[in-house]
């Protein structure tokens, strides 16, 4: 399986509602709590360790001001 990064979140403005309420009425630190185990979830939901290694590395790649994807520096 390969990572898609195409659109495919059905309802994506209730999804997006969904995240904003993970982290209602919770401190700093409960809400990194609570994202830490919802993508620990999610990653065993996917399960394929491949998969989820291009997940993180899309997820460290920045914006630059071009629009293009540029990895961060380590």
């Amino acid at each position: 399986m390969k990572l898609s990064l195409e659109p495919r979140i059905e309802r994506p403005d209730d999804v997006y509602e969904l995240l904003l309420l993970l982290h209602d009425g919770l401190s700093r630190e409960a809400s990194e709590r609570a994202m830490a185990r919802l993508v620990l979830i999610l990653a065993n939901h996917i399960g394929d360790y491949d998969v989820i290694s291009e997940a993180v590395q899309a997820a460290r790649a920045t914006q630059s001001d071009t629009g293009s994807v540029e990895p961060r520096p380590t």
